[in-house]
């Protein structure tokens, strides 16, 4: 790793979507070549339907077949689908699915060689991306199984607010269920070593939110507080992590003391998701925590509703973008310091050079 100028790999996303307008308006800034060099995994001919529907004249892509061939000062573009491919603006369609897969499947290869550094993925639509290689929620499970560890972490980031969650997509029904103390004491050691690590907080303060109404309520509304939550909680103080609560989602949200934290472990997607995204939603980050890469995404969908009318916010997607540098950078800087630290001195050793004002002896 380095923290020379990086090498931003960025997945198209469902080529029905807004993927192709957000990444233009961010790349398309010849400003962001001074920091990353930029490298789309998609279809040069569905980028240039999209810049045509667009009316973008100004902007173009360099055609490269490898991440080694990327143009330093450049947005450059690595074909990863068949030229038969076919754009439906708006549409959920099979070929939109395959199509967001493959990009995806390259650009995570290409991570994996050490080609390009982090990962920037646009939206997908999760219907259509389904098939006998890709069977997972999303991008999150995906990355886990491809890279391993099994200990990711969906966290939502933004200026103001960081947001983790226990479980992500699975159904409100199977909430319950899948909760343990020993899931939330492993999203708690995931969310506290982020934090120090990628976003350099020496000591992290997290509130864990409970999973009832009021949380639970000294059981009157739910037993899982005192039964799993609160003990995951003890025995990860006892671990060093500054973990508190559990506290009530609408309390904490809606109250002063959630600027006494720097991050916030939901139960479940929604009781998370929903205040970030009240609060951030424009600028809101999608960062999956955990892995040995770094990836990142907007906090928002395939906007098919809008698509093709110019009409997309891209400022979610530059945050995408920004973060994802920041977060090497910090990995970066902390596995050079882990590599290189203070020497330490025998004392004994160190009397028979110095005399006890410091200075060296003179040697007769």
């Amino acid at each position: 790793m380095t923290t020379d100028k990086i090498r931003l790999g960025i997945s198209h996303g469902d080529i029905n979507g807004i993927g192709y307008e957000i990444i233009f308006k961010v790349i398309g800034d010849s400003r962001m070549y001074d920091m990353c060099t930029p490298i789309v995994y998609g279809s040069s001919k569905v980028a240039a339907y999209h810049r045509k529907t667009l009316n973008i004249s100004n902007f173009n892509l360099n055609n490269i077949q490898s991440a080694e061939e990327a143009h330093p000062k450049r947005a450059n573009i690595i074909n990863c689908v068949n030229d038969d491919v076919r754009v439906e603006l708006g549409k959920v369609t099979k070929m939109g699915g395959e199509s967001a897969y493959k990009a995806l499947k390259q650009a995570v290869a290409d991570l994996k060689a050490g080609k390009i550094d982090v990962l920037v993925t646009a939206p997908i639509n999760k219907a259509n991306i389904q098939s006998e290689e890709f069977n997972f929620p999303g991008h999150t499970e995906y990355l886990e199984a491809e890279f391993g560890g099994g200990g990711s972490l969906m966290l939502l980031i933004s200026d103001v607010l960081k947001v983790g969650v226990v479980t992500g997509h699975i159904p409100l029904t199977e909430v319950s269920n899948n909760i343990s103390k020993e899931k939330i004491l492993a999203k708690l050691k995931t969310l506290n070593q982020t934090l120090k690590e990628d976003f350099t907080i020496r000591k992290p303060r997290i509130a864990v939110l409970g999973l009832n109404p009021h949380a639970g309520d000294d059981g009157l509304i739910g037993k899982e507080e005192q039964e799993i939550i609160i003990p995951a909680i003890e025995e990860a103080k006892n671990k060093g992590i500054m973990a508190l609560g559990p506290y009530a989602a609408d309390g904490l949200f809606g109250s002063n003391n959630l600027a006494k934290f720097d991050a916030v472990l939901a139960m479940y997607h929604d009781q998370g998701l929903i205040p970030f995204k009240t609060i951030s939603f424009s600028s809101g980050v999608n960062f999956t925590a955990g892995l040995p890469i770094v990836r990142t995404s907007p906090d928002h969908g395939t906007a098919f509703d809008i698509v093709g009318q110019g009409m997309a916010d891209e400022e979610s997607f530059r945050q995408a973008v920004y973060a994802a540098i920041d977060i090497f950078r910090n990995r970066s800087r902390n596995q050079d310091l882990a590599k290189n630290p203070l020497k330490s001195y025998d004392i004994n050793k160190m009397d028979d050079k110095y005399n006890d004002r410091g200075s060296k002896k003179k040697v007769e």
